[in-house]
């Protein structure tokens, strides 16, 4: 193991990862995601649910397909556009990257207007397909100025922090986008809460603190493909930063996978409305920001600044929950949907409830982690570049697992039947990235004192 790993002196030891919310190297990068996140969830719900209650005043689409589409649209970008977003991370500061990124979005939300004052479907689409490049050019930045404006023992807490807004910004976003597009005259107050919130992400980015470049000289190459590829081989000089990727990358499937299914799941397997879809995703959103938060405190039980032996009980966890929250499943629902108060009368209700807290819990021991190793260990001058790469494989293995999981379904089989066989591929999936890297196994037994350090 690298010595640089180790804390050094108590007062290390004492720092809280709340602390950083106080402090301006932090709370501007916190609250500029935190609102990021939040609007593209609030804009992409409230247009869903607009087109699934008048969809035939905009197009004649069907449903499906359309939501679908919708989707693809959000996540195309990634694909696209996360290679060049590396490059002009790595190539500028990124404080004056993340301004111009944010005043981008407010355009953007300007366009997502025009589209509703002219009714034009195409239009809407249009802004939904530039929110996700605007959170494509994001995204390496902000991971990658972490290290730069943080400790080496404050990183962990501080993707901890980020981790946990980004769901519960998620969470709130969805709901938020939902609600407001089932008021009379939404419109107006989506495009109006939209616009405040952009507008201050931009407030936000104005007070994060310069990040200079690493590679000013950096020439941006703009074929996506070549240099996709390209950021690919980067990431791949590091083992362990590689095959923390791919951890993270099915991480954020198996988490899409869940998030997509529960609405269908809770109607039909467990007989609940509404109501109880919103609590299910609130009690998942809950759990993988409380198992973030968490992670700083059980790293510092053994003195280190990033603890690998975390992962592997996270990966157990997320197997252990996701396997009973699929056997533990009801064997389907009838007669006519019952609301959250009556649900929660029922049992299995409960160990639906508990089974998504844990596996959230566990799925940010997991995740955090190897966010914080991949920063840690990437060479500081392609750093951006190598987050760029895991937010493309991120994009690829939910697309995967999407057309995945609508082919399983599409053979007959049940939300529940999924649910299984994905935590069981995920106890493969991991079980492969362990016997590539045995320094995740290695320091978990170190971590639960199995092993001497």
């Amino acid at each position: 193991m690298n010595d640089n790993i180790k804390l050094m002196g108590t007062e290390d030891k004492q720092h809280s990862q709340f602390a950083l919310l106080k402090e301006r190297r932090f709370w501007p990068l916190f609250v500029t995601q935190f609102l990021g996140a939040f609007n593209d969830n609030a804009y992409k719900n409230a247009l869903l649910v607009l087109l699934a209650f008048g969809g035939a005043t905009w197009t004649s689409m069907k449903l499906e397909v359309l939501a679908n589409f919708a989707a693809g649209l959000f996540i195309l970008p990634f694909f696209l556009f996360s290679a060049t977003a590396g490059q002009l991370a790595d190539k500028f500061d990124k404080a004056w990257l993340a301004r111009w990124v944010k005043a981008l979005e407010i355009i953007i939300i300007a366009l997502a207007a025009f589209g509703f004052w002219l009714h034009s479907l195409p239009t809407l689409l249009a802004a939904l397909f530039l929110l996700g490049l605007q959170s494509t050019l994001f995204g390496p930045l902000k991971y990658a100025i972490l290290p730069q404006h943080l400790r080496a023992n404050e990183l962990v807490g501080g993707n901890a922090l980020v981790e946990a807004g980004t769901f519960v910004a998620i969470l709130l976003g969805t709901l938020t986008g939902g609600l407001l597009a089932g008021l009379s005259g939404g419109i107006v107050f989506i495009v109006c809460v939209c616009f405040i919130v952009a507008f201050g992400g931009f407030l936000a980015s104005c007070r994060i603190p310069a990040a200079p470049a690493p590679a000013p000289e950096l020439k941006i190459s703009l074929n996506p493909f070549s240099e996709a590829w390209r950021c690919l081989g980067l990431a791949r000089r590091e083992r362990s930063v590689f095959q923390s990727i791919l951890g993270i990358s099915w991480f954020w499937a198996y988490g899409a996978l869940l998030l997509t299914q529960l609405p269908i799941y809770t109607k039909t397997v467990l007989g609940g409305d509404e109501s109880l879809v919103t609590a299910l995703l609130a009690v998942f959103s809950v759990g993988i920001g409380a198992g973030s938060l968490i992670c700083e405190k059980l790293t510092r039980r053994r003195g280190r600044i990033v603890e690998p032996g975390l992962v592997p009980l996270g990966a157990l966890g997320m197997t252990i929950f996701g396997l009973d929250l699929a056997l533990g499943s009801p064997a389907g629902a009838s007669g006519e949907l019952q609301p959250l108060a009556v649900m929660l009368q029922q049992g299995s209700t409960w160990r639906v409830f508990l089974d998504l807290l844990l596996l959230g819990g566990f799925g940010g021991l997991y995740c955090v982690p190897l966010y914080a190793l991949a920063q840690q260990r990437s060479q500081v001058e392609y750093r951006a570049r190598i987050i760029a790469a895991n937010n493309i494989l991120n994009a690829l293995f939910m697309v995967l697992i999407a057309v995945g999981a609508s082919a399983f379904l599409g053979q007959g089989f049940s939300i529940p039947a999924l649910f299984l066989c994905v935590a069981a591929l995920h106890g493969v999936v991991t079980i492969y990235i362990f016997s590539v890297v045995p320094e995740f196994l290695i320091r978990a037994m170190v971590w639960l004192g199995w092993r001497r350090e």
